[in-house]
């Protein structure tokens, strides 16, 4: 049997007290109510005055990207439509990642504001004893009111700043972060409150409205009355427009560079690597405008070589833009990826490079250019040098023996055609033909661009290089060259001779395939040349005569073993993707010549 417990009067009163203690909000006299729902209302109660997370009052509270406790550096980044981002962050940490941030708050720029003091902690505490009736707490709040402020550096000599995004007055203007007073505007149409409040009041003011919100509910954060933060407003701003894709670009860029100064990963995409360069060049810009390359570049390059083999694809079709890419970023692996790409086809895209990229990134490719030149040269000169012998260890020739000195001649002949670059457009007259025939008769562009570049000096490497970078230099300087390149008349560029050359060596150095054949110079080529003089047209004749153009092969094929190296991680991740390419790949880069091995990072 269970007895049921009636509640006496007294026992009433003391159940409604102790209500009023603990449930904030229900009146003593709703007993009802009470009886209605009994337990689960007074847990809703608790839990709802509790928190208010998810609410319109919710603020993050000393979190990326509000620390509302201890930040100093407000800022805003609105676009046109409306659209902000607001950010209340850290000036030592802003300065450590940013040389704009450095310069901008130090002495001789800085705008920063004072904090006004706080009143004592003692000042006016007995007229609140006696409102409120609880002296006890509230003098626990005031003292740990005076602990935390002293602790984070609140008061007097708390300095503070404040930023927007000015968009300029023409349409050429880049939007630049600006510093800004609290009572300025950047005139866009949004509300200018700020993080730290109004900033256009007194102290006392602030200070009174803090309290007055402190007293009308005890479930508001401390930090957030004292703070004043205006997210905590109850009115809903009015519907704006959706942002353009250049503003949501740049709200991204601006977000993902105070991530990174934070240490928080950058929103980029990790899944189609066009959409992702896209995004990282953005962000790179961005960073080179604040100078904090030095922070963002390595988060890129750790965002961008996680795409692995479909990053060294995109770098071989479009090189030139990720030699900036890797420059801007200080990533080795992309720039010397996209390097050797540039250094096999030079001269093409040169006019690109130049105006993108600085002039020591160009004394690099020039440098690699002349070694690569160079290189080529020797193993030219040594392919032409070529011959095969008789069985008492002579050197074939006509009277020795005339069928192997036929396969020495078509070899060389072949080799030749192969090295002999283009023919010049017929815009540059006889210059173009005489040119053309100087390279026929030496019979290699690279002999004779070498030549040209020792006429006046030294001919070993280093002075080689030296000479052509400040004959280039001359030929370029004060924009000469660009001008004539960009004149509309000019004849299109020639092709590239490294690559031509690359081409033929690469089928020089190509082993043969499971059937014997290589791709030049085959059966079907050496028949039709026999059948030239009908009386040597045998099938053993053949036969020899094949034999040894395949000891021809072999033997060049050990000679250009030096150009068929290649540095590209293209090859190194297993898909032999390098081998397809026409231009030659051997290009190396060692440490101390990546062009920003002599900067000084903070």
């Amino acid at each position: 049997m269970v007895s049921q417990y009636t509640p006496s009067a007294g026992d009433g009163q003391q159940l409604a007290l102790r209500g009023a203690a603990s449930v904030v909000g229900v009146p003593s006299t709703s007993h009802h109510r009470r009886d209605r729902d009994d337990t689960y209302s007074s847990s809703r109660a608790r839990r709802y005055n509790r928190s208010h997370a998810g609410g319109s009052s919710f603020a993050p509270q000393n979190e990326f990207p509000i620390f509302s406790n201890t930040g100093d550096v407000e800022i805003i980044v609105r676009v046109p439509s409306g659209h902000e981002n607001r950010y209340l962050l850290h000036r030592h940490i802003l300065t450590r990642c940013s040389g704009f941030f450095e310069a901008s708050t130090s002495s001789e720029w800085s705008r920063a504001q004072q904090i006004p003091e706080l009143p004592a902690p003692g000042a006016g505490r007995e007229s609140r004893e006696s409102e409120r009736g609880n002296g006890d707490e509230l003098a626990r709040v005031e003292e740990h009111k005076e602990s935390v402020f002293g602790a984070v550096g609140f008061g007097q000599g708390k300095k503070r700043w404040r930023y927007e995004l000015d968009w300029g007055s023409g349409q050429n203007d880049v939007p630049m972060l600006v510093q800004k007073d609290p009572g300025e505007s950047s005139g866009l149409p949004a509300t200018n409150n700020s993080l730290f409040g109004d900033g256009r009041g007194s102290s006392s003011a602030q200070h009174s409205s803090s309290r007055h919100s402190h007293r009308k509910s005890n479930s508001h954060s401390f930090f957030r009355s004292v703070a004043n933060l205006t997210l905590s407003a109850t009115h809903h701003a009015p519907a704006l427009p959706p942002p353009t894709p250049e503003e949501q670009d740049l709200l991204r860029d601006y977000d993902n560079l105070f991530r990174i100064m934070y240490n928080y990963p950058p929103v980029l995409d990790g899944v189609n690597i066009a959409d992702a360069y896209v995004q990282c060049k953005s962000l790179l810009t961005l960073a080179d405008q604040y100078d904090a390359l030095s922070v963002v570049g390595p988060r890129v390059d750790h965002h961008l070589l996680q795409f692995q083999s479909r990053l060294w694809k995109q770098i071989a079709k479009y090189p030139i833009s990720y030699l900036r890419l890797g420059y801007m970023a200080r990533s080795k692996v992309i720039f010397q990826e996209a390097l050797i790409h540039v250094v096999g086809q030079w001269p093409a895209g040169e006019r690109s490079i130049r105006a993108a990229l600085p002039e020591s990134v160009v004394d690099i490719i020039e440098d690699k250019v002349d070694e690569l030149e160079e290189t080529v040269s020797r193993i030219e000169a040594r392919l032409f040098r070529l011959t095969l012998t008789t069985r008492t260890g002579e050197k074939v020739t006509p009277a020795t023996s005339y069928i192997d000195w036929l396969a020495v001649s078509l070899f060389r002949q072949w080799l030749a055609e192969n090295t002999t670059p283009p023919p010049v457009p017929s815009a540059v007259g006889g210059s173009g033909r005489s040119s053309a025939a100087g390279v026929n008769g030496n019979g290699s562009r690279a002999r004779e661009q070498s030549r040209t570049r020792g006429r006046g000096g030294s001919t070993s490497s280093s002075g080689g290089s030296s000479h052509g970078r400040s004959s280039r230099a001359r030929q370029h300087g004060s924009g000469g060259g660009d001008r004539n390149g960009e004149d509309s008349d000019s004849p299109p560029p020639p092709v590239s001779p490294l690559a031509t050359l690359g081409r033929t060596y690469r089928l020089l150095g190509q082993p043969p395939d499971k059937s014997g054949r290589d791709g030049f110079l085959g059966h079907d080529e050496c028949k039709r040349f026999l059948k030239l003089t009908p009386e040597l047209y045998t099938r053993d004749n053949l036969r020899k005569f094949e034999k040894r153009i395949e000891e021809l092969k072999a033997m060049a094929r050990e000679i250009v073993r030096p150009l068929m190296g290649s540095g590209l991680e293209l090859d190194m991740c297993g898909q032999g993707g390098g081998a397809g390419l026409g231009y030659l790949t051997c290009t190396t880069l060692r440490e101390r010549e990546l062009p920003w091995k002599g900067d000084e990072y903070r």
